[in-house]
């Protein structure tokens, strides 16, 4: 794993990527949450440009059948991990991703507002790749440095912010492993 280092708001060893789809936080807001998803176009197809057209809005949904139902979304993640351990950044941690839509956690909606959006490449029935989790250990540890409000305890799951809309990133995603590594 290589060294990483934040410079504004960007892990510098990452490939970057500039999403438009992102906005302001809200300026009385910390960031103090991470979110944990998992995505693949289509599904469980890895190494396809398509989570990258996704996040940039030009994803051409008629590609194939499956990313039909994708034509028009705007979203995005702060970051993606690819099966082998290659991270991509999308959005700099300081502005809002689109990742978490409608969510709540610990009673306030809104997580978007308040969280840094990290993608696995993957589904919710698959294991991920060591060289994923060693990735996300890496990040995590720098984004637990450089963000004083974000702590081991407000690591949460898709799923968890949006229970019973969201799976991600499921039975496949080994908490204990990634937590112990922390």
């Amino acid at each position: 794993m290589k060294s990483e280092q934040l410079k504004n708001h960007k892990i510098t060893h990452a490939m970057q990527h500039a999403s438009p789809h992102f906005d302001e936080r809200p300026s009385d807001v910390d960031i103090n949450l991470l979110v944990i998803h998992c995505i693949s176009l289509p599904e469980g197809d890895y190494g396809t440009p398509y989570v990258k057209d996704l996040f940039m809005g030009e994803l051409d949904s008629s590609a194939h059948p499956d990313l039909a139902p994708l034509q028009g979304l705007r979203v995005s993640a702060h970051c993606v991990i690819r099966r082998d351990g290659t991270l991509e950044q999308y959005v700099p941690f300081d502005k809002r991703a689109w990742h978490a839509g409608q969510s709540r956690y610990c009673g306030r909606k809104r997580c978007n507002d308040f969280s840094i959006g990290i993608e696995l490449e993957g589904t919710d029935k698959t294991a991920y790749t060591e060289k994923q989790y060693e990735c996300l250990v890496g990040v995590t540890k720098l984004l637990l440095k450089h963000y004083p409000k974000l702590n081991r305890h407000r690591i949460v799951g898709h799923e968890h912010i949006a229970p019973g809309r969201k799976t991600d990133p499921g039975i496949g995603f080994d908490w204990s492993k990634y937590l112990n590594q922390l």
